[in-house]
């Protein structure tokens, strides 16, 4: 038997190496490795629908791809060294995969670098992006089934956290930065109020240009009535003489009228003086300023209360579709697994070596 052996392992080491290997990797599997318990757990990300959204294929797409994007930042964050830092605080993971597995599987030193702890986190926790379902799933690997239960809870819980605040952030940097505006355009607002009611105290009219209005409309009848007493003086001269009381009192009249015109024309255009036109033009200089900060001030109210209808939008639940489980048996590793992609491996590689080798010999001879 050990001539035979040695007969083998002389002519075909490749395939005596390989089945070593694979002796050795099997006994390590089934017999070595320790076992560890799995906790899973699945998740989606939901926001309040604080208004009902319009249903269109654009608002449908835009919708997923928001999730998706929302899903991707909190496997990250789940996946990185502050939410490492924060398990290892609360949970000590340093002593935990220091003090239970095998040689090739435990935590060899509880004080290596974080750089060395996150490489070997990232070997026991997998969270994984499901794009058809749009959920989450959730795989912690412990030496213990409570570890794995409690890591995975505070995975979530402290994922959830964290996409509020994130989400929140930035809402309320808009929410302060429309408020300390708000402000302004109110002190704006109520100046440019004042200001016009000052000046309709100070002239004495609640609005010139409607006086201006209906000066025209004054200008307008007598300049009526001054054309009808014209025509009705021609008409006089033409059978009294000009020294007839009636035609005197009709000179009179005409006269009175364009007195009359004069003084009204000269109340709406003269070159110095408050006139009403420049009265006018100064009026609905101040309204229109009025008119622009109450618009503003309008706008920047409804932006304040969008933007505060933002904030609760990006209020990110983290809805659990499959609690945290707790382990009752171990589910890794997976032995017969890990050895059978082993042997195939390694058999396949020896079979590549025989082949070489056949060729170099081949050539040889």
């Amino acid at each position: 038997m050990q001539v035979s052996l040695g007969r083998f392992i002389k002519k075909s080491p490749q395939w005596a190496i390989a089945f070593a290997a694979i002796l050795l990797v099997s006994f390590y599997w089934f017999v070595w490795a320790e076992e560890r318990y799995v906790s899973r757990a699945t998740v989606v990300l939901e926001s309040p629908q604080v208004a009902t959204p319009e249903f269109s294929l654009s608002s449908l797409m835009g919708s997923g791809a928001g999730n998706t994007s929302d899903l991707l930042l909190l496997r990250e964050h789940l996946l990185s060294v502050d939410m490492l830092r924060l398990l290892d605080e609360q949970l000590g993971i340093r002593e935990h995969y220091s003090e239970h597995g095998d040689f090739f599987a435990k935590l060899r030193d509880p004080n290596v670098p974080i750089e060395d702890l996150h490489e070997y986190y990232l070997r026991r926790v997998e969270v994984e992006l499901d794009e058809y379902a749009g959920v989450l799933n959730i795989r912690v690997q412990g030496y213990t089934p409570e570890f794995a239960h409690d890591m995975a809870s505070l995975l979530l819980e402290a994922g959830e956290n964290h996409m509020n605040e994130m989400g929140h952030r930035l809402a309320d940097e808009q929410v302060r930065f429309l408020e300390r505006q708000m402000v302004r355009l109110e002190e704006r607002f109520e100046e440019t109020r004042a200001q016009l009611l000052e000046f309709q105290n100070e002239y004495g009219l609640v609005s010139p240009t409607a006086t201006v209005e209906s000066i025209n409309q004054v200008v307008a009848t007598l300049e009526g009535d001054l054309a009808r007493l014209q025509a009705q003086r021609n008409a006089l001269a033409s059978f009294q003489s000009s020294q007839s009381a009636e035609l005197r009192q009709v000179e009179r009249n005409i006269a009175a009228l364009r007195d009359q015109i004069v003084e009204q024309r000269d109340r709406l255009a003269q070159a110095t003086g408050n006139s009403l036109n420049r009265v006018s033009a100064e009026y609905e200089t101040l309204e229109l300023q009025a008119q622009f900060a109450q618009e503003t001030y309008s706008s920047a109210l409804a932006a304040l209360e969008n933007t505060r209808l933002e904030a609760a939008r990006q209020l990110k639940q983290v809805s659990v579709l499959q609690s945290p489980l707790m382990p009752e048996y171990p589910t890794e590793p997976n032995r017969l697994y890990n050895s059978s992609v082993f042997a195939i491996i390694t058999i396949f590689l020896a079979f590549i070596l025989s082949m070489i080798m056949m060729i170099v010999k081949d050539h040889r001879d």
